[in-house]
């Protein structure tokens, strides 16, 4: 509890009227003698209203706070939290309230000032950002209470617990639902190659059309309609994708406000996104973190929703990836052929055990090497060069860049090409890799 700005201005213009008093006093000037006592009348006075006033302030019923959080929000993205407020008062009330936000949600709007009718309930509402992903628990709303005659504030901490889930950035995948596939597709930069064959899965019969080729004629139906008739496929919808994902140190590295392996959990869900809409199933396994996760490939729209909350409290660890071991693990899970997704951040030292391992998942399986790589390498490498530190600096990093591509070739030539993009780029290379392999028959 603590005095209100009514109460202190009142009680300074008291004072000062007394301290003006007592030094007429001293200098033996006439002030009337019922003044001072008239002031010390009112200050006492004021005195015993405040100790009443702070008697009743705590006798006050405590007003009613319900709060209505998201159940779930998308890292990075700003989201509303709302607040009613009521109570059994017959006059009406203002009061203010601080929510007190879980650390790791950045907040807007708060405290809030609430204005409160006799038998009504208030909404006010403030905005909340998420900094990481994970579990996240509201546990107390603080409010300022003032007394029925405005000299004093007490504060009042009412247990409000409720819960919230911080996902990836999600928002997007379902927007892309209110646009057709290719276009939204296109504007996220995905490049759709011209199909070069006529896919692995029949589809129907139709009559044969300009532009068929020749090898698309089904002659025994043909012979039977005495008409040309051609078949018509389709991409193959029975596939697999798995994502192998590297949690360990490499991926904390951050150049905006996510890092490396958030950007990483947005691209692989990304094109989860869109390898489901394919008819395609699609797994995930992770490694190098405090806790490896797998799921297993799975079909249908319901796996996305799955995969976003196997991966919502997922977070990157301080180990060093050691990829000869997750190979062989992943290899005694999955045994059917599938598309591979490794994403990782490649370094020159990782040459002899990731050959190794990408080795033994390209006798089994297609692998697609994601690697993810500092933005402040293209700065230095397209900055200009004018002084000793700044050409130090250069050629550091073309020399690591250098090693960076040897080591993406040599796994090319094992039959497992790269992705070399960086973080924010990586989900519409994903999608493009991933699109032309349906088109060139997987």
């Amino acid at each position: 509890m603590k005095p209100s700005k009514r109460l202190l201005v009142w009680l300074s213009a008291l004072l000062t009227l007394g301290v003006l008093l007592g030094s007429l006093s001293a200098l033996d000037i006439d002030t009337p003698p019922t003044l001072q006592a008239v002031n010390w009348g009112m200050l006492l006075a004021l005195l015993a209203l405040a100790v009443l006033d702070a008697v009743r302030l705590q006798r006050l019923p405590l007003p009613r706070v319900h709060r209505q959080v998201p159940g779930s929000l998308a890292l990075g993205r700003w989201g509303e939290v709302h607040l009613e407020v009521g109570h059994d008062f017959a006059e009406p009330l203002r009061l203010r309230l601080f929510d007190h936000v879980p650390d790791g949600l950045d907040f807007e709007h708060l405290p809030l000032t609430a204005e409160l009718l006799p038998g009504q309930r208030s909404r006010v509402g403030y905005r909340v950002r998420p900094l990481k992903r994970g579990h996240f628990r509201f546990e107390h709303c603080e409010l300022n209470l003032p007394s029925p005659l405005g000299l004093w504030s007490g504060k009042r901490l009412l247990p409000v617990l409720d819960h919230t889930r911080v996902y990836p950035d999600f928002a997007r995948l379902y927007g892309g639902q209110l646009l057709a596939v290719d276009n939204w597709l296109s504007q996220l930069g995905v490049r759709q190659r011209q199909r070069r064959g006529q896919g692995l899965e029949f589809h129907q019969l139709r009559e044969f059309r300009e532009g068929d080729s020749l090898r698309q004629i089904d002659w025994k139906a043909t012979a039977r309609q005495r008409t040309p008739i051609a078949r018509e496929y389709q991409d193959e919808r029975d596939q697999q994708i798995i994502f192998m994902l590297d949690c360990g140190r490499r991926m904390r590295s951050q150049d905006d406000e996510l890092s490396h392996f958030d950007h990483a959990l947005n691209a692989c869900l990304l094109l989860s996104y869109v390898a489901l809409r394919q008819g395609d199933a699609v797994g995930l396994c992770t490694f190098a973190g405090e806790q490896e996760r797998y799921l297993a490939p799975i079909k249908g729209s319901g796996q996305l929703n799955v995969l976003l909350n196997a991966v919502h409290d997922l977070e990157s660890s301080r180990r060093s990836a050691d990829y000869q071991s997750a190979a062989q693990r992943f290899l005694t899970r999955q045994k059917r052929r599938a598309l591979v997704v490794l994403v990782t951040n490649l370094r020159d030292e990782d040459d002899d055990d990731l050959h190794v391992a990408v080795k033994h998942l390209s006798q089994q399986h297609q692998v697609l090497v994601a690697s993810l790589r500092e933005a402040t390498l293209d700065r230095v490498r397209s900055s200009p060069v004018q002084t000793l530190d700044e050409a130090l600096a250069y050629c550091g990093a073309v020399d690591y860049l250098n090693a960076r591509a040897e080591l993406h070739e040599r796994l090319g030539a094992h039959g497992a090409p790269v992705v070399d993009v960086r973080p924010e780029e990586l989900g519409a290379e994903l999608v493009t890799r991933y699109l032309g392999w349906k088109k060139d028959g997987g």
